[in-house]
């Protein structure tokens, strides 16, 4: 079941009755989907039910592996009417699809179970009909929410912008319109996509409901902010959140990414650092941008970067990426990488500097024998022509293997 993929907005009243009306004069179950195949109104039954249709209503949405399968398909693509195949191991029969389209937005899919008997003509003109009025009421509601949320994509740009005088200002609407409390506890974070070969708006609708779940939980208040292929979230917690917590909901936001976009696209996410005011929202936004680019070079980190566990990381990656290159490598250290077959070295080194220098410690973590561990140490010390019982000497090496990390992946678009 869907954990984190919140379900879409109910329609009104009169897309519901265009639902309905369609619904009756085919004698077929329909359902009204957003972009994301979210559901947004539905008819009634009309014995053509299957175990999708009747898990949707039980849970207000599709799962996770329903909405990859439809949108896998291209359905939200679609420039005209098709026909979804069916799905055995999902219990899905086929639907007929019409991307319900306006002026070059899409707006939603409307779906009508095409079991049994094929649709007739007749059938296919009701639906086009029904798709037409379906499109002219969407627009609407469509223009209506732009409005609101360019209001809000400018607020919220502005709070975490580099111009005080505008940070004042869009501090001072967004508490007195109510749309953010001024504190406790503030946490801005940052969400790139990158390597979507779909158009930019299908992206952004994605990093709309990818961050939907989280203007409003049990603990905090949240404002998301969408330009194209990249997002901010502005938090407002009621006590300090834990890092485990940011943690789930940065993974949250990549698996629902992944259920929206389909595997192709890099997801990185950046969390900034705890502010306890919202006009300090500036400051988390800055380490957030820097957290997404630790998260793009550094793939242990699986995609989500989080400034407070970055450490020494955050200096170097303050560095613009026209400089983050070899040439900051001390040259000690590119003699020992350059040296080739060398691995067995590099990780010697590595796991001495993390042990603080202790040779016990290295020597049970490496699994080898203090004698062999001696022995590669007096290697690193020749080829390097460092002293590693020399603090300073020390220092060199494990600052370049740091930058030497943040170097094994470029990035594909600036953070």
């Amino acid at each position: 079941m869907t954990m984190w993929i919140q379900r879409a907005r109910s329609g009104g009243e009169a897309l519901q009755a265009l639902v309905d009306g369609l619904a009756e004069e085919l004698g077929r179950s329909v359902v009204l989907d957003d972009p994301l195949v979210r559901m947004i109104c539905t008819s009634r039954h009309f014995g053509d039910e299957d175990r999708v249709r009747v898990r949707t209503l039980l849970q207000g949405i599709a799962d996770d592996e329903t909405i990859r399968y439809v949108l896998s398909q291209g359905v939200a693509q679609w420039t005209r009417p098709g026909v979804l195949p069916g799905r055995d191991d999902l219990g899905m029969q086929p639907r007929y699809c019409v991307p319900i389209r306006e002026r070059g937005h899409v707006l939603g899919i409307l779906m009508v179970v095409a079991a049994g008997e094929p649709l007739t003509e007749a059938e296919i003109a009701a639906i086009d009909k029904a798709a037409g009025a379906v499109a002219v009421e969407m627009y609407a509601e469509r223009l209506a929410s732009d409005d609101d949320e360019e209001h809000t994509r400018r607020l919220v740009s502005r709070l975490v912008g580099p111009d005080s005088v505008q940070r004042c200002e869009a501090h001072r609407r967004l508490v007195d319109d109510g749309l953010l409390p001024a504190g406790p506890h503030v946490v801005v974070t940052s969400v790139a996509v990158s390597g979507q070969r779909a158009p930019s708006g299908q992206v952004a609708v994605a990093l709309r409901g990818a961050l939907e779940p989280f203007r409003q939980t049990r603990t905090a208040r949240g404002l998301p902010a969408v330009e194209q292929d990249r997002a901010v979230l502005v938090q407002v917690f009621e006590r300090e959140p834990a890092e485990e917590d940011l943690e789930q909901q940065c993974r949250a936001v990549v698996r629902s990414l992944t259920t929206f976009l389909g595997p192709g696209p890099t997801v990185v996410v950046g969390v900034g650092g705890r502010r306890t005011a919202l006009a300090d929202a500036w400051i988390s936004y800055d380490q957030a941008r820097v957290a997404a680019r630790a998260a793009r070079r550094l793939p242990r980190l699986e995609g989500i970067g989080d400034w407070e566990r970055l450490g020494e990381y955050t200096v170097f990656l303050q560095l613009p990426d026209s400089a983050l290159n070899e040439s900051l490598l001390p040259k000690p250290l590119r003699l020992l990488l350059d040296g080739g077959g060398n691995s067995r070295l590099e990780e010697t080194l590595r796991c001495f500097l993390e042990n603080a220098g202790s040779v016990p410690r290295t020597a049970e973590v490496l699994e080898v024998h203090r004698t062999s561990l001696y022995y590669r140490l007096r290697q690193i010390q020749e080829i390097t022509g460092l002293d590693l019982d020399n603090g300073a000497h020390r220092l060199v090496l494990h600052t370049g293997l740091r930058l030497w990390d943040l170097l094994q992946v470029s990035p594909e678009v600036p953070a």
